[in-house]
């Protein structure tokens, strides 16, 4: 519950079966007039920014002359209505090597980002090699692509060493590269055309479905592999409980999932995953194995490579180039996933959003599926705002406020934001003096702080 202000005026923010519900706002009975000046502004209102990376924020880059590479970028474009501006040749790809070095590499992506149209945000790679840069280290292409390369993302010589920290871990930013310089990057990882289409249908098929089905979280008894089960899997369950099914195994038999038909989620620890051939996934989903080579393309170093995970049927894994030394942070924190996730992201934006630090680390799957769409609408109805939004922060603190005609800001309400659900919540309106509205909420960059969301004109 929260007090409009000084003009104490109560949203009763009423707890139904752990549902935010609608509530009454205002001081009276609708019409009443508004704070301090005996009328209300019926026809002030603001348009609340919705999440998800959109088609025209992407730019997918093809490897110039590598057949397959020029056709799942168009393959991909026409699927998505990406804009043809927005198809970047890249010259000078040497398709037949899976390392490219840092010298080179660095003249690819001055060329990609010389090209870029303005408002693109986050990029597609859709050949399948190079897939990693190398210098005194090896970073991820993706990872590279979004920062440039950096020894300071991948030099780890010891189980002691950390890498550098992404600026948008756990992000509430909209826009990557307008927030933190950066455009988070995803690789297609299809070695065929097939499979890119493939990969592509799930995509789409995702799209606003909101998928019944269950997220797997299973700790393994390899005990190099199992540390984000005591970390981040095992607190789960109980923190989505009633939004989303989710199932902490404690060492299955075999350490393995098996016969399952609604997999949605599904992270584990091996070196190698089997039975994958026995697990049916839903359109949207994402697994990924702790392990230290899954993402060195294409045959894992040894180890199973991420790109299994894709031609199982999930739509999107990760994995590290080189040796990570166990670093929960450089793998996805599958409980910040799932928060960004289903409020709306798209699934470029919540994987990258899950890693602490991802320089070593490679992302595979189709950028821009987006099965838990999310809606943000402020309307005026019975002479009240209304606001509707399944997109706020679990735990934050929103509010609503209006130019005074003196020119400062007064709050009209704020709300809290509910894990997992939506919230339906009514504001008194404006007084007629207002000049303006504005919704405040996290900052991109610092959740902890409060910034200007959305403002009128």
């Amino acid at each position: 519950m929260s007090k409009f202000g000084k003009f104490g005026f109560l949203v009763a923010a009423c707890l139904a079966a752990g549902v935010l519900a609608a509530c009454g706002g205002g001081g009276g009975s609708s019409g009443n007039a508004g704070p301090g000046d005996g009328g209300v502004n019926p026809n002030l209102l603001l348009t609340l920014p919705e999440p998800g990376l959109k088609p025209a924020q992407l730019a997918v880059l093809v490897a110039e002359g590598d057949a397959l590479s020029e056709a799942v970028g168009a393959a991909y474009v026409q699927a998505r209505g990406v804009p043809a501006a927005n198809l970047i040749r890249v010259p000078g790809l040497n398709a037949a090597q899976h390392d490219i070095s840092a010298a080179d590499f660095a003249n690819v992506r001055a060329s990609v980002l010389a090209r870029l149209p303005a408002g693109v945000q986050a990029t597609l790679i859709t050949w399948a090699a190079p897939s990693r840069v190398l210098g005194v280290c090896r970073m991820g292409i993706t990872s590279a692509m979004a920062f440039g390369f950096d020894p300071a993302y991948c030099a780890a010589n010891s189980p002691s060493d950390s890498t550098r920290l992404s600026p948008y871990f756990d992000s509430e930013s909209l826009t990557p590269q307008a927030n933190h310089g950066m455009r988070p990057s995803m690789m297609l990882g299809a070695t065929s055309l097939a499979q890119a289409q493939a990969l592509i249908d799930r995509g789409k098929l995702a799209d606003g479905s909101a998928p019944a089905g269950t997220g797997y979280l299973v700790r393994t008894s390899d005990p190099f592999r199992n540390a984000r089960a005591t970390t981040d899997f095992h607190r789960l369950p109980a923190l989505w409980a009633g939004t989303l099914a989710l199932e902490y195994l404690d060492r299955p038999a075999n350490d393995l999932l098996v016969g399952k038909a609604d997999v949605l989620f599904y992270f584990t620890g091996l070196a190698s995953v089997g039975s994958l051939n026995t697990l049916s996934f839903r359109p949207g989903a994402v697994a990924d194995h702790f392990t230290s080579f899954g993402g060195r393309l294409p045959d894992g170093n040894g180890q199973m490579p991420i790109t299994r995970w894709l031609e199982a049927g999930a739509t999107a894994s990760f994995g590290t180039v080189e040796e990570p030394f166990g670093f929960t942070e450089k793998f996805p924190e599958v409980g910040v996933l799932l928060n960004h996730y289903l409020r709306g992201n798209t699934l470029i934006e919540a994987y990258w959003k899950s890693v602490k630090m991802p320089g070593q680390g490679l992302f595979i799957g189709e950028p821009l599926a987006r099965p838990f769409p999310k809606q943000q609408v402020l309307s005026i109805e019975s002479n009240q705002y209304r606001l509707r939004s399944g997109a706020l922060r679990a735990d934050t603190r929103y509010a609503l406020e209006y130019r005074s005609s003196a020119g400062t800001w007064v709050e009209l309400g704020n709300v809290r934001g509910v894990r997992g659900q939506a919230v339906d919540v009514r504001f008194p309106l404006a007084p007629a003096s207002a000049q303006a509205l504005r919704w405040r909420g996290p900052c991109p960059g610092d959740v902890s702080a409060a910034c200007t969301l959305a403002e009128s004109p």
